[in-house]
């Protein structure tokens, strides 16, 4: 067991280097486990995978800080993975609704439907406007509300006046639908 602990030593160094395979293999190695230890902690995957995404990210800038006397590599990457999860709850993520003034610019009718036209506007015969059609209303709406509108998740959430992550969920969901009618 302390042979595994200790194989991600040499990875941190490399990350530490400027190495980007370091990561990669941290990351093929270790992603599933952390996820879980997000996941424990948040209590929904989309998060977690949020969690741990942020994560690698401390872990690609932060190498340098690791040093193998203060404890294990593994210790120290689920222990960044851990702290990231609990920030996450602390900070309100888990309902980040967009502020009510913000809520107002977002609410304006005309520039939704703008919006929605451009879905209209599209060929008749398009691939892409048929897909879209094949979509449920909302995930079709959080679709065009990011990519025609340009509005963040957290607009979008606010405007549909649903929690960050659902919109999120629906958005991934809804890219994944278009991706595979598309092909």
């Amino acid at each position: 067991m302390q042979a595994q602990l200790d194989d991600l030593g040499p990875d941190l160094a490399a990350c530490a280097r400027g190495d980007r395979n370091g990561l990669r293999r941290i990351f093929d190695g270790e992603a599933g486990r952390l996820i879980a230890v997000a996941e424990r902690i948040v209590r929904r995957r989309d998060l977690a995978e949020e969690v741990v995404q942020e994560a690698f990210i401390r872990i690609w800038t932060s190498a340098h800080q690791y040093t193998p006397e203060r404890g294990s590599a593994r210790g120290w990457i689920t222990a960044i993975v851990r702290n990231r999860a609990l920030n996450t709850l602390r900070d309100g993520k888990r309902e980040d609704l967009v502020a009510d003034d913000r809520l107002e610019t977002l609410l304006d009718t005309d520039q939704f439907e703008k919006i929605m036209a451009s879905w209209h506007r599209l060929d008749r015969d398009s691939r892409l406007r048929d897909c879209l059609g094949a979509l449920d209303e909302t995930k079709r709406r959080g679709i065009l509300m990011a990519y025609v509108g340009g509005y963040s998740h957290g607009e979008i959430a606010g405007r549909l006046r649903i929690p960050l992550g659902t919109t999120k969920s629906w958005i991934r969901r809804g890219l994944t639908a278009l991706r595979e009618c598309m092909a």
